[in-house]
């Protein structure tokens, strides 16, 4: 049985957040596109910011929580990651190893 909360939907927080909690810079990137690929299919999405560990990104579908992807950043190869988040339009997605 699929828990619900896998299903793209926000997963409740018991307290809320006050502060950044993520410990590295995040570029501020919103005018610059990349293709993510997820579940065999390719999608242009536009970036809203990214770091050495993640990206978030605007993207019509609601993928799973915990989803594999594989995204090619601007003059980067392609780096696989995961979902971490689904929010109103928006995904916040893991690269499985940083990138510079």
């Amino acid at each position: 049985m699929a828990s619900k909360y896998l299903d793209g939907s926000m997963v409740p927080r018991a307290v809320t957040r006050n502060w950044d909690q993520r410990d590295e810079p995040r570029s501020e990137v919103r005018s610059q596109t990349a293709i993510l690929e997820l579940r065999g299919r390719k999608h242009e999405v536009q970036l809203v910011n990214v770091s050495r560990s993640g990206a978030m990104l605007i993207f019509s579908l609601i993928p799973q929580i915990g989803e594999t992807i594989s995204i090619r950043l601007a003059g980067r190869p392609a780096t696989s990651g995961s979902v971490c988040w689904v929010r109103g339009g928006k995904i916040g997605i893991n690269f499985t190893a940083s990138v510079e």
